[in-house]
């Protein structure tokens, strides 16, 4: 029981230890801050408005919203009150039975405010109105309903462009929990899925990763989050793919990729991050976004393969399970890349089982065999 409390706390800190040097979460955040910045660059951010109020956080976007509505009524409000008590409007001053007031029915502040939020949100009880006696009550009328014009299109703004944020499509683009290395097509490959749960489509899907890790130069330089391409690529190609479903990703792993001197063994001693990009463009909004996760060693599985989740039903209709997703299974693959290659045997029992498995036309085993007839409609998802 000891080694088990003791084993569970172990993982626990392991767990936020990974966490923290995690520099990009599996849902695509960011884990970097910026510190000693000069203070005359955080005013740029203050030249940058716009895009400072549409990222911030939405308690604050709600506070800004309340606030630039209430904070424009009660400064006109005590404009509205400074011309009422300049006229003599208001409760105890001394009016004759000949004065003419400048606003009906507003003898102090609290009427003030009720004026001026009535004329900015157009209400009109009719109960406060101009007299047309005073010229500065007219001018001061025009610059509020104007003012609360732009007030009104800048917060109507900001609320639809933070709704319409392409992010939001993103967190319906999922990837695997772990990555797998095995052979695919007579080569060592790491294999990540990617998945849209919607129907519409990404226009124009472009797949390609980074690997992150400290490397040292020759001369003596130590590089952190030193940055290495790894290309992406399914059957169909790496460009403008056709995202209708599930795709796993593959990557080569040859004597140009980063995971060349790696082995089964060495894997999880490695320290590396690699982060995987998607960008599209939605078919329904026409905006461009971008989904990331990332994968560090202890999420990528050696000698393991992903299950098929693609099926076909005998109504001719495609069906994806989804929980097999992330679900793997071991397969036989060669304990490094070095191994495989100076091994001819293995090879070519690779190749025979490749063309063995085209011949049979099966290719995706997580398809159902059925007999397809002429009358059946199978164009429908």
């Amino acid at each position: 029981m000891f080694q088990f409390v003791q084993r569970h706390i172990h993982d626990h800190l392991m767990e936020r230890i990974i966490h923290r040097t995690r520099l990009v979460t599996k849902d695509g955040r960011c884990n970097i801050e910026f510190g000693n910045i000069e203070y005359h660059n955080q005013f740029a951010y203050l030249g940058d408005f716009w895009t400072t109020v549409v990222e911030i956080r939405w308690r604050f976007v709600l506070l800004l919203f309340v606030a630039s509505f209430t904070g424009s009524w009660f400064v006109f409000s005590l404009l509205w009150y400074w011309i009422a008590k300049s006229n003599g409007d208001l409760i105890g001053q001394n009016r004759t039975d000949s004065h003419v007031r400048c606003i009906d029915n507003v003898n102090g502040l609290t009427t003030a405010f009720l004026y001026s939020l009535e004329t900015q949100t157009t209400i009109g009880y009719g109960g406060r109105a101009l007299t047309g006696h005073c010229p500065a009550t007219v001018a001061l009328i025009v610059v509020q309903s104007l003012i609360g014009v732009f007030v009104n299109c800048f917060m109507c703004g900001v609320i639809l462009a933070k709704i319409s944020l392409p992010k939001k499509r993103a967190k319906t683009v999922t990837f695997s929990n772990t990555a797998v290395i095995c052979l695919k097509k007579g080569s060592l490959c790491l294999l990540i899925r990617v998945a849209n749960l919607r129907k519409t489509l990404l226009i124009g899907s472009q797949i390609y990763g980074k690997l992150l890790r400290t490397t040292v130069t020759p001369e003596g330089e130590t590089i952190i989050l030193d940055q290495v391409g790894i290309d992406f690529a399914v059957d169909a190609g790496k460009d403008n793919l056709f995202f209708v479903c599930p795709l796993t990703l593959y990557h080569i792993i040859d004597k140009a990729s980063p995971f060349y001197d790696m082995s089964a063994d060495t894997l999880q001693q490695q320290d590396f991050e690699l982060v995987v990009f998607l960008d599209g463009m939605a078919e329904s909004t026409s905006s461009a976004c971008q989904v990331r996760t990332s994968f560090i060693p202890q999420e990528v599985q050696w000698g393991y393969s992903f299950l098929p989740i693609i099926s076909r039903t005998k109504t001719g209709k495609y069906r994806v399970d989804f929980s097999n997703f992330s679900r793997t299974v071991p397969v036989t693959t060669p304990h490094c890349v070095q191994c495989f290659q100076s091994d001819p045997d293995q090879r070519n029992h690779n190749n025979n089982q490749n063309n063995h498995h085209r011949k049979l036309g099966i290719d995706n085993p997580g398809f159902e065999v059925i007999d397809i007839q002429d009358t059946m409609d199978i164009t429908k998802m």
